[in-house]
């Protein structure tokens, strides 16, 4: 099943993170198409709630199936071998319940199937004990059947050391595969030790090319929201506040002073004097981005724009150290610069929208303003 992300839902003001995709559902004149959400705290939802023994009841009942139920499914013929077999095998409803139950678990940061059969494998790998061998085979069955021939990672073989190694000695792989023996389980223990060897080998060298990455987790990103009645005079208590572009902190930019970022931006991006000035001078954030809007901006603006904005950035938080300050208590975290009155250019609006230039050239500022003190 194709899972889609990210999704979620608001319980007492918290959000519950999720994942959904589409299934058929039974309706009075046949089954359509919809979306079965799954949520981290267990609850399902597909037209009504329900928990995951509540998907079983309805996987068994017929009002949610996996495929079209009205459209004939053709025969695959079975695979021969069986043992070294290289593709999936079909969903089914218990496998699908085992999937969902996997996507809870990810949801909320904890082993999935497959991670702990992960788990067992390197338990086997410092301690090739026979105990340890069955715990593989008890994580690997465990795992939904359809989703094995994921689980290593490996696209030339898919799961099939594992099927060698959780046969027993004596037996057929597979049923119709050959012998399981100790020198097959040797060579696998020997294959997962060569990937486990060629992992280490490409973290270290990862590690090298990203020498100047954080060592530690940066702090919490931060939003700064839009607020639509900026004041027109510099606050008495600042607080994120004076970081966004509207908010009223005179600088000399140019040899010219405007009273915001807003208005520099503006009166800097017009063709004509008459309308830098007019823009510079005008009484409001709202008045200057309005008329700035409907005069002819320079013709080069559209690739000028980024520079021209971390200049009138620049000058604010240098001609002002106590909103330096302020800036530069945000540490290393994210800043995301949401907003409407603003191009998306400018603006964090979500993963599918918005480029949030400012906030990275917030962040940038916030480096260069570190820089000199270190």
């Amino acid at each position: 099943m194709v899972w889609k992300r990210p999704t979620y839902r608001l319980v007492d003001g918290e959000r519950v993170g999720g994942v959904w995709c589409h299934v058929w559902v039974k309706g009075h004149s046949g089954y359509y198409v919809d979306d079965l959400f799954v949520y981290a705290d267990g609850l399902l939802s597909c037209g009504e709630a329900f928990d995951l023994h509540g998907l079983r009841q309805r996987l068994g009942s017929g009002k949610i199936a996996l495929r079209d139920p009205e459209r004939p499914v053709p025969e695959r013929p079975a695979p021969t071998p069986r043992w070294s077999a290289r593709y999936p095998e079909p969903l089914t409803n218990q496998g699908f319940l085992g999937e969902v139950a996997d996507e809870i678990e990810a949801l909320n940061g904890r082993p999935t199937t497959s991670d702990r059969c992960w788990e067992a494998i390197r338990r086997y790998q410092s301690d090739p004990a026979e105990d340890n061998r069955l715990r593989i085979r008890e994580a690997y069955l465990a795992i939904p059947a359809h989703r094995r021939v994921f689980v290593l990672g490996d696209m030339d073989r898919q799961d099939i050391p594992l099927r060698q190694l959780v046969t027993d000695i004596g037996e057929p792989v597979g049923g119709d595969g050959p012998v399981a023996t100790e020198q097959m389980h040797s060579e696998v223990l020997e294959y997962f030790n060569a990937g486990a060897q060629g992992a280490q080998r490409e973290r270290e060298r990862r590690d090298v090319l990203y020498a100047d990455d954080p060592v530690q987790a940066c702090a919490a990103a931060i939003t700064l929201h839009e607020r639509l009645n900026p004041p027109v005079e510099p606050p008495e208590h600042l607080d994120l506040g004076v970081l966004r572009n509207e908010f009223p902190a005179p600088f000399t930019y140019a040899g010219q002073t405007y009273p915001t970022i807003i208005h520099g931006y503006w009166a800097s991006a017009v063709a004509a004097r008459s309308d830098h000035d007019r823009i510079r001078d005008a009484a409001t954030v709202r008045e200057a981005h309005e008329a700035g809007g409907r005069c002819t901006l320079r013709p080069d603006w559209a690739t000028a724009r980024t520079a021209a904005m971390a200049d009138l950035l620049r000058a604010k938080f240098t001609q002002h150290p106590e909103r330096a300050e302020i800036l530069l208590s945000t540490a290393d975290a994210r800043i995301s610069y949401t907003g409407v009155s603003e191009s998306p250019f400018w603006t964090d609006r979500g993963p599918h929208e918005g480029r949030n230039w400012v906030g990275r050239l917030l962040e940038l500022v916030r480096a260069e303003l570190l820089q000199p003190r270190e």
